[in-house]
């Protein structure tokens, strides 16, 4: 059984300096050490509703489709074409119509990934169309969010998310559907999105709709270590069919699966290093987390609900998009104010407070993955990892 705590810091805990924030070098060291090793989270599956339906996943100079396959199975292919590395896939989402064929030399490809045709290729002695299939990432589903990952030997999802697997099942998050999706682009590194979600000592003074409906000191956490943290905020108003919403309530039903505590609750959960969940009674909302360069990055907010609300005729999410949309905004601009004060060369690490003890955690897990995963023996891990020297601006 979960066992619920409110957030606490440790004695002397300090922001982290400012070269995790701002440097390229840095940046460059977590596409190898973390996003290139990890279960990155791309979208959701029915995103793809039949064979041929597609997305492209981008990130860090890598693009991959993400298609259904004929037999049914979702495949993460490299967008690059086995012939002269030609990128063969320009529109970000569509409909392939059986196969995928590269406009250079027009070699072409199943939906599985095998070579079907290499034009003109049939008289070259000893040339084998099985040898080139295109290039795959890993792939693994999970409550209807679709993972990916680069490794070329990924840990086992199911080891690496075992604390997960089961944990939300009352919300049946498998079979809920988007309602809708929002992107944001924003300036800042992707740390600090994460470190915003997980507190709210700033709610009061950035959301005061959100403090309006639930109390910015009413956090409590059941998992604060690793990659996976975070826990419940309760309604100001108990009992009283309460949503996060413009209006604070809904008419729409609870998720069939909740029980009265969850009802009464929101569930937020950041899953490093891709994903922010959030699980409220009547809907759940996931954040992907993509980052595009030291100082940038992509946000698509998505809305899930159940498919038979979503069947009624007067079914409508704006009461909880609308409401999400400018509470993201409000976070997204003290974020990118954040990067702009991170950069200026007074800038020193700041102690953290009691309400932000899931920051520490999340800055302490993430300095592990930079120095467990370092590129090699031979690295100087010291540049990865807080030293003593923390204290000055970098």
């Amino acid at each position: 059984m979960a066992v619920f705590k409110k957030a606490a810091v440790r004695s002397g805990a300090m922001t982290l300096p400012q070269r995790y924030y701002t440097s390229l070098d840095v940046f460059s060291a977590e596409i190898e050490t973390i996003f290139s090793r990890r279960w990155l989270c791309v979208g959701r599956a029915d995103q793809l509703a039949k064979p041929g339906d597609y997305f492209l996943a981008d990130f860090f100079g890598e693009s991959l489709i993400v298609v259904r396959g004929n037999d049914g199975d979702i495949r993460a292919h490299y967008n690059v074409c086995r012939h002269r590395g030609t990128r063969m896939c320009e529109e970000k989402s569509g409909t392939f119509t059986g196969s995928i064929m590269c406009p250079y030399h027009a070699w072409t490809y199943g939906l599985d990934g095998s070579l079907l045709a290499a034009r003109n290729m049939q008289t070259v002695e000893g040339f084998d169309k099985s040898l080139y299939p295109l290039h795959q990432a890993a792939v693994h589903l999970w409550e209807g969010f679709i993972f990916v990952s680069l490794a070329e030997r990924p840990e086992p999802f199911e080891r690496a998310y075992a604390q997960l697997l089961d944990r939300w099942k009352p919300w049946g998050i498998g079979e809920l559907r988007a309602a809708k999706r929002i992107d944001y682009d924003l300036a800042c590194n992707w740390k600090l999105i994460f470190l915003n979600y997980s507190e709210c000592y700033h709610c009061p003074l950035i959301h005061p709709a959100l403090d309006k409906l639930s109390p910015s000191d009413s956090g409590r956490n059941d998992l604060q270590d690793g990659d996976f943290q975070g826990g419940f905020m309760t309604f100001r108003e108990a009992g009283a069919r309460g949503s996060m919403t413009l209006s604070g309530h809904t008419t729409r039903a609870p998720l069939p699966g909740l029980d009265r505590d969850e009802i009464e609750r929101v569930y937020y959960y950041t899953i490093f290093p891709t994903m922010l969940l959030s699980l409220h009674p009547d809907y759940v909302m996931v954040h992907y987390v993509t980052p595009i360069s030291h100082e940038r990055t992509l946000v698509t907010c998505e809305f899930l609900f159940d498919k038979n609300a979503m069947a009624a005729r007067d079914f409508d999410p704006s009461d909880a998009v609308e409401f999400w949309d400018m509470t993201n905004r409000q976070d997204w601009r003290v974020c990118e104010l954040s990067q702009s004060g991170i950069r200026s060369r007074a800038y020193t690490p700041g102690p953290y407070g009691d309400q932000e003890g899931l920051l520490e955690s999340f800055d302490r897990n993430y300095l592990a993955a930079m120095k467990l995963d370092n590129l090699s023996e031979g690295d100087d891990a010291s540049r990865f990892i807080e030293g003593a020297d923390a204290s000055r601006p970098r």
